[in-house]
């Protein structure tokens, strides 16, 4: 029996792994901010194989990381973790131009230094004792740039350099780390990465911004559950040799190849048609699309 601890835990990924992980037999340890989410999911979990605990964690806060730290300590007899998922994050939303400095750095705060936080939190002693893991969760974003999420994407492909130098930094002391690379999948995540679309009244880019969900919609019909990604997520924190890289859903790795294939140019004329960002779209006229500026809150 392993002993996981998951970030992010309270709705999508996060949550659909931790029943996983605890149904196997697992001792899962669910974090998130939202204390009855987690009450609800310690509840679903209460008949598993395994054992599901609850911490209340916020990534971005230096005192909620030492009290998870303790947490873990006192659930593990001192312990600690075999192995860190690192899932805690949100999509921001929003035209290069007009995301504001406030929101880009809430963004990397969460999605970036909240991962670093949590790793220095809990490596130390997967380092002393001569194994562990680390698994964590970008997205395809991290390898492709899709338009009006220049923000987010930035963080994904932060995490891909972070994982990279830190899978040979702790490699000599028996510290795997692997990145799971989720493509579109069907969960609230889209949603609510819909809602953080930063934009000034009268913005030229709102006629784009309006029919974003519309691209989304269409986005999402491709889209793959979270048991899709769970798997990745498991096989990175089970299997003897985890992989380096997981694309999930696999089929997307030809994705990867076409756009290393494919003239750069012709790969950015496509990504403005399937956003609408062409002058047609972008002449209509923007008084008349209304926009609000929301910020979501991380899981």
């Amino acid at each position: 029996m392993k002993t996981i601890l998951i970030t992010g835990a309270t709705a999508g990924i996060g949550r659909h792994a931790a029943l996983d992980l605890a149904r196997k037999g697992h001792h899962v340890i669910a974090t998130g901010r939202r204390k009855a989410a987690l009450d609800t999911l310690a509840k679903e979990a209460g008949s598993l194989a395994g054992r599901l605990d609850v911490v209340v964690l916020d990534v971005t806060s230096e005192s909620s990381i030492a009290a998870a730290v303790s947490a873990v300590d006192a659930l593990t007899d001192g312990y600690g973790l075999d192995v860190l998922v690192n899932n805690a994050g949100y999509g921001q939303m929003g035209p290069i131009e007009e995301v504001s400095d406030a929101v880009v750095r809430r963004q990397f705060d969460t999605n970036v230094f909240g991962l670093l936080a949590m790793t220095r939190a809990f490596l130390p002693k997967m380092r002393e004792r001569g194994r562990g893991r680390v698994v964590n969760v970008g997205s395809i974003g991290g390898r492709v740039t899709f338009p009006l999420m220049g923000i987010y994407n930035a963080t994904k492909y932060a995490l891909e350099s972070i994982s990279d130098a830190l899978r040979n930094e702790v490699k000599p002391f028996g510290v795997d780390v692997s990145i799971v690379e989720p493509g579109p999948i069907a969960t609230e995540f889209n949603d609510r990465a819909m809602e953080t679309i930063d934009v000034v009244d009268g913005s030229p880019y709102a006629p784009v911004v309006a029919a974003a969900d519309d691209f989304r919609k269409q986005f999402e019909s491709n889209a793959s559950g979270p048991e899709v990604t769970t798997r990745a997520i498991v096989h990175a924190s089970l299997a003897r040799r985890p992989r380096v890289r997981y694309v999930a859903p696999g089929y997307l790795a030809l994705m990867f190849f076409f756009l290393a294939i494919l003239p750069t140019r012709l790969v950015d004329a496509v990504m403005r048609r399937v956003s609408g960002l062409t002058a047609k779209n972008l002449a209509r006229e923007t008084s008349s699309t209304p926009v609000s500026r929301k910020i979501a809150k991380a899981a």
